[in-house]
């Protein structure tokens, strides 16, 4: 089960997103403050946080800058009242993931709670393999013993989030909010061209092939040697 640490000053909310995070399989640990927060880090280990900005002791953009340079590579959710262009810069250059604002829907909150999870998954996973072809996360490089194709982030992304979970239908919509983003303005087409770009390249691939699922998105298959 996933743990993640809400970090909100004002109680009522605290105990709300705790409560709505509980209800959808999460376990929610409380804290009240940046430093609250940090010293609980030290001690346990978190998923996410989600965190407020605006509070005493070490506020949320505080808090994330400190435990950037503490080498946490937790995923930040900041929900906040501060909405004006400078206040978000400067959340995701202290080292934020992702910015929402206060009133917010709790049902929305999940949905980026969960994509933020996937994403850390795909990250923290590093290397994966299908027959004798790896897929290396930190070098954005696919090797076989034959070659080896280096290529550009997001296609690599999308293949990892595809051989990860080899015969898994991924939606269209899915991946596209995985790989670029719930708020990106990029249309489905730049998907469709990513898919056929990486085919291309992998057609003679002995391992996997990328199919199409009409009507739904698409997924990787092993490819069986006879």
């Amino acid at each position: 089960m996933f743990q993640i640490l809400v970090v909100e000053d004002d109680k009522e909310l605290r105990d709300l997103f705790c409560t709505v995070l509980a209800e959808n399989g999460y376990t929610a640990i409380p804290a009240s403050n940046g430093l609250n927060a940090f010293d609980i880090l030290e001690k346990n280990y978190v998923d996410l946080i989600i965190s407020d900005v605006m509070m005493p002791v070490m506020d949320g953009f505080e808090m994330t800058r400190t435990i950037r340079e503490a080498k946490y590579t937790t995923p930040v959710l900041i929900i906040s009242a501060r909405e004006d262009a400078p206040d978000k810069q400067e959340g995701f250059q202290a080292g934020i993931d992702d910015y929402m604002v206060k009133p917010i829907d709790v049902n929305e909150m999940i949905w980026r709670v969960e994509a933020l999870l996937r994403r850390s998954q795909i990250v923290s996973q590093r290397k994966t393999h299908l027959g004798a072809t790896e897929f290396d996360y930190d070098a954005l490089t696919v090797r076989t013993p034959e070659s080896e194709t280096e290529l550009p982030q997001k296609e690599f992304l999308l293949l990892f989030k595809l051989v990860a979970s080899p015969n898994r239908i991924f939606t269209r919509r899915q991946l596209m909010e995985e790989i670029w983003g719930p708020d990106s303005k990029t249309d489905s087409h730049t998907l469709d061209v990513h898919i056929s770009r990486l085919r291309e390249k992998f057609k003679t691939n002995p391992d996997f092939d990328i199919l199409t699922v009409r009507g739904l998105g698409y997924k990787v298959v092993k490819k069986q040697h006879e």
